[in-house]
């Protein structure tokens, strides 16, 4: 999150959440904690909201009746009564307790803040955040001894890796507020109580979502789909791969027909890729317009994962950005080898 220098950290609480099932403990604090030194607030902060992507939103739901959502019904009472903070606190650290009976969960520190002056568009608004703490890291600390310099090692948290975050700011009540969410532990299907079962938030479908949705399918139609359909190599691959990139970096609107007639181009390509599409929408259970607005950020992200490297064996890493026209793949039947010829004007 960027621009978070303006941010107020108004109140923090820090509770201990174990795993029941574990016979680990749920330890509520009575007060929130003490900020009187600068730094240490400003490190919480950047700790706090340093991970979080502001494009990527996500809002409460609930399957018969929003305000029945546990956390949506705490934080609206933070928002409208800030005296019933550390209450309210304690009662959303229950929840989580109850939550975190999976065997893979961590037992950790659950810190619930609330911050001022957040950015959010054009504007500055109110937000609460709620964040867990599972992972600890060794760290070496020197003091002095007498005339000379002694070593301990010590367990705690590095600041710059934030485990589970939700950040939900004071806009769009009625909608289930715009949240933002941060989950770089436990990823498997079977353990992501943060994000179902903990805060039962789902994607907001505005262009970001659509945009990164509809890369991701593409992605995975090209390099898993296409191989077991049709008889393409792994340069076919990238090229593809490539046309798919320059379609959402060069157009403002994401179209199935014409992504379909230029970058597929060939109907029987094109078939399967709109039967594909259907399979990933039910499976992945997200839905992806025909038609929606490219979001630049969204491509960004994407791209780091949109690989163009031809990796052969070991020995040799090939970077494609294009012409593919400019090589050619063949067989030594004297080595008994695979090669390619790469044709181009200059070395460099």
């Amino acid at each position: 999150m960027i621009g978070i220098d303006s941010v107020l950290l108004e109140e923090v609480i820090v509770h201990k959440i174990g795993n029941p099932t574990r016979g680990e403990a749920l330890g509520l604090s009575l007060n929130p904690l003490t900020l009187n030194d600068t730094i240490v607030r400003g490190l919480l902060t950047k700790y706090f909201l340093g991970a979080f992507n502001e494009e990527e939103q996500y809002h409460f739901t609930h399957i018969s009746d929003l305000e029945m959502n546990e956390v949506y019904h705490y934080v609206s009472e933070m928002f409208q009564n800030p005296k019933l903070f550390t209450q309210q606190s304690a009662l959303m650290a229950h929840f989580l307790y109850t939550k975190s009976t999976h065997a893979k969960v961590k037992e950790g520190e659950m810190y619930i803040a609330h911050f001022s002056n957040v950015p959010f568009g054009t504007e500055y608004v109110e937000a609460i955040g709620i964040f867990k703490s599972e992972s600890k890291e060794t760290f070496l600390k020197v003091f002095p001894h007498g005339q000379s310099w002694e070593v301990i090692a010590e367990d705690g948290v590095n600041i710059n890796k934030l485990d589970k975050g939700c950040l939900i700011f004071n806009k769009n009540r009625g909608e289930g507020y715009v949240v933002c969410v941060v989950d770089n532990t436990n990823k498997q299907q079977d353990a992501q109580y943060w994000v179902k079962d903990f805060l039962q938030v789902v994607p907001s479908a505005n262009s970001y979502y659509h945009t990164d949705a509809a890369m991701g399918m593409c992605k995975l139609f090209i390099s898993n789909e296409l191989q077991e359909k049709f008889e393409v190599n792994k340069s076919d691959q990238i090229d593809l791969l490539n046309r798919s990139m320059d379609y959402f970096k060069t157009k403002e609107a994401f179209k199935m027909d014409e992504f379909a007639s230029e970058v597929l181009h060939h109907p029987e390509m094109i078939e399967t890729f709109t039967q594909y599409k259907q399979t990933y929408e039910a499976s992945r259970q997200v839905i992806i317009e025909d038609e929606f607005d490219i979001h630049l950020s969204a491509v960004k992200k994407q791209q780091r994962v949109f690989k163009s490297i031809l990796k052969l064996d070991k020995n040799f890493h090939v970077y494609i950005h294009g012409r593919k026209d400019l090589i050619e793949k063949g067989y030594d039947e004297f080595s008994g080898k695979n090669f390619y010829k790469l044709y181009f004007d200059e070395e460099s």
